[in-house]
């Protein structure tokens, strides 16, 4: 089948060249050079750098070496979020209409992206388990075989599966309304939570922009978490809410896990209780939904522990064939980074005791990131994880007024609702509210 539009062939390099030019034309603070959403720019446009490199065979570990720079850089600058205070509204160079019409043209593009080219062999086997769920095939039951992502992906699938019957043509579907669901959840937090939707937009489409989520565009398995992630995010208030979105996302892919102990702490005693129900809840239905549409025991274990390949996290032996930083001789090295990652998860959850969404969004993005350092397969390269998040953290303004509804009573929580960052806000007297750094 001919593709479409009839010509449109864009190469991976190409399109890193023509989105580099857009992003810095519309989100380039010309008038302010050495200003901090410069340097964010700057670290988004080199990790794909790192991209393009390991898919050259014979640069491979060049790839890796940069890519796990650029994520130390990212950690470090998550971890000093909070400390930047001085947040001031910095606009994208072009208007809503024009931004508007850039993110639509944008998910186009991507869209017929997807649609055009191959779609994953972990999203096919996906659908093909969705189709299991809906009764459609008895045999890939008995030949169930453990993927990527774990048993809450074919549950969200089957309705695509159901409806599309071809594995190829539905996993596409579904890794368009991956991406779907990241852009109407950023423009949702830029509207409910920063107050102006045009930083909402922004967000949308610099994600759509970015080569990134070019290159992994068929990857529904790490959209779909992140996705979940930002709709959790969108409805912080109601704990019962983003925990079962939470939930869902452990579901599909492990690294979720990792962020209920800091989200946990964020709604303190009473919101926990409900964030915590939530989770069992969750847990609850996709174990019975995974236990009656299991053919025995075997299958049930490999739909369910068997997803999150505890042997290739936890071995210092890489698959076969797989490549990433870990190499046979720098393998033990893992010992050290993986202590750290437990003991960054346990800091961030301890402190700071009483969090704002602030300290929220950047801490799950820090977490996220860090799981990068240690995971031994492709490490570094998964920027689909955190990318959604990292650019609510660049994008934010002053958010020390959102706390979780359990922590505040209405009343004083209306009283402590300043504006969003201006002219008009209040300056702290503190030394790190004074400096200028990067702004």
């Amino acid at each position: 089948m001919e593709s479409f539009p009839p010509g449109y062939d864009v190469s991976p390099a190409t399109w890193f060249y023509l989105s580099c030019v857009l992003i810095i034309a519309v989100f380039f603070r010309f008038n302010r050079l050495w200003s901090l959403r410069n340097f964010d720019l700057g670290l988004l446009l080199a990790a794909p750098v790192g991209l393009l490199l390991i898919r050259d065979q014979s640069a491979a570990g060049v790839g890796f070496s940069w890519l796990f720079a650029v994520s130390g850089l990212f950690l470090l600058r998550l971890l000093v979020d909070p400390l930047l205070v001085r947040r001031p509204h910095l606009g994208q160079n072009l208007n809503a209409p024009g931004s508007a019409f850039l993110c639509v043209a944008a998910f186009a593009l991507l869209a017929t992206e997807a649609i055009n080219g191959s779609a994953s062999a972990t999203a096919e086997q996906t659908l093909q388990q969705a189709q299991v769920l809906v009764g459609s095939s008895e045999e890939a039951a008995q030949a169930d075989e453990p993927s990527t992502a774990g048993p809450v992906a074919p549950m969200l699938s089957a309705p695509i599966g159901a409806a599309f019957k071809v594995p190829d043509l539905a996993a596409r579907a579904m890794a368009v309304l991956s991406h779907l669901l990241v852009i109407l959840g950023l423009v949702l937090v830029g509207r409910n939570l920063f107050g102006d939707v045009q930083l909402g937009l922004a967000m949308a489409t610099l994600y759509l922009l970015l080569p990134c989520t070019a290159y992994d565009v068929g990857e529904v398995n790490h959209v779909l978490p992140s996705a979940l992630t930002v709709w959790a995010l969108v409805a912080y208030r109601r704990p019962m809410v983003s925990g079962i979105l939470l939930g869902l996302a452990c579901g599909v892919m492990f690294f979720p896990v990792f962020l209920l102990p800091v989200w946990a702490a964020f709604y303190g005693r009473r919101g926990a209780l409900k964030f915590g129900s939530a989770l069992l809840l969750v847990a609850g239905v996709v174990l019975s939904i995974a236990a009656l549409t299991s053919p025995g025991p075997d299958s049930f274990v490999r739909r369910t522990i068997g997803t999150i390949h505890l042997e290739e996290m936890l071995s210092f032996e890489a698959p076969t064939g797989a490549l990433g930083f870990w190499t046979a001789e720098l393998k033990y090295y893992r010992i050290p980074v993986i202590v750290s990652f437990f003991l960054l998860v346990a800091g961030m959850t301890i402190w700071p005791r009483r969090k704002h969404l602030e300290h929220l969004t950047a801490a799950s993005a820090a977490i996220i990131v860090a799981t990068q350092f240690w995971y031994p397969v492709q490490g570094g390269a998964y920027l689909l994880w955190y990318l959604p998040l990292l650019l609510v953290v660049v994008f934010r303004p002053r958010l020390v007024h959102l706390q979780p509804q359990t922590g505040l009573v209405e009343g004083e929580q209306t009283l402590r609702s300043p504006a969003v960052s201006g002219p008009h806000t209040q300056r702290g007297q503190s030394y790190a509210e004074r400096t200028r750094l990067y702004r």
